[in-house]
């Protein structure tokens, strides 16, 4: 809300650069050499070669595009843009890669290890990173909102890499039966969101992103076990 409202503006990060560098770099040739330029002080040292987040991303892409199966599962239109009303609020989405031959769409991600564990309190247990960051809520929804323009429901599929050296790779699908849930638990919410981004009710803040802990104040103390369960 606060960015909507135009009172907080979250400053352009390496990571954020990390990220758009990466998924250019599939895009195509021209987007890539755009997404160099805009930020090629970000990404270049003055006295030459590439801070050490691009050379990491450098290793990234060369893992991937010398994977002839990622590259398969990559295969298909590029940054591909639909829209969709659902839960009573307008969506839009843009797809990394989507492919109407096969039916399947992917997405790219980058982590720091593929087999790394997150406590999570939305599934009260240990997950990967994948259900960590919401990645199952985000297929779930981009294959509703494919299918409201398509008529067809799209098998999802995720590219990892990871920011190790040498770099990890995966191809991750999704059994069907993870979405229901996840589309159920985006209704049961759509309403506070709504009623909050209408101003209607107050935001609460999460006290964890970057506009909460600066904003932060404390008001009392934590247990121990809310550092994990929290």
């Amino acid at each position: 809300m606060a960015e909507i409202k135009g009172e907080h503006v979250s400053p352009i990060s390496t990571p954020l650069v990390v990220g758009s560098y990466t998924h250019a770099a599939f895009e195509s040739d021209e987007a890539f050499a755009e997404v160099e330029e805009q930020y090629s002080d970000m990404i270049h040292k003055k006295r030459g070669g590439k801070y050490s987040d691009f050379e990491i991303a450098d290793r990234m892409i060369d893992a991937v595009k010398n994977d002839s199966f990622c590259m398969h599962a990559m295969d298909g239109e590029k940054e591909v843009i639909y829209t969709a009303e659902l839960f009573g609020a307008p969506w839009k989405i843009k797809v990394d890669s989507i492919n109407h031959q096969r039916r399947t769409f992917t997405d790219l991600k980058t982590t720091q290890d593929l087999y790394k564990r997150y406590w999570s309190t939305k599934y009260e247990g240990w997950v990967s990173f994948i259900e960590a960051w919401d990645y199952v809520l985000q297929m779930a929804l981009y294959r509703r909102v494919i299918a409201e323009n398509t008529g067809e429901f799209y098998d999802p599929y995720v590219v990892a890499v990871t920011k190790e050296n040498p770099v990890n790779k995966a191809v991750i699908h999704f059994e069907r039966s993870r979405f229901d849930f996840e589309m159920e638990y985006i209704e049961h919410h759509m309403d506070r969101l709504i009623s909050v981004k209408q101003e209607n009710e107050e935001p609460k803040q999460c006290g964890k992103c970057e506009y909460c802990r600066q904003t932060k104040m404390i008001n009392g103390t934590i247990e121990v076990g809310d550092l994990i369960h929290g």
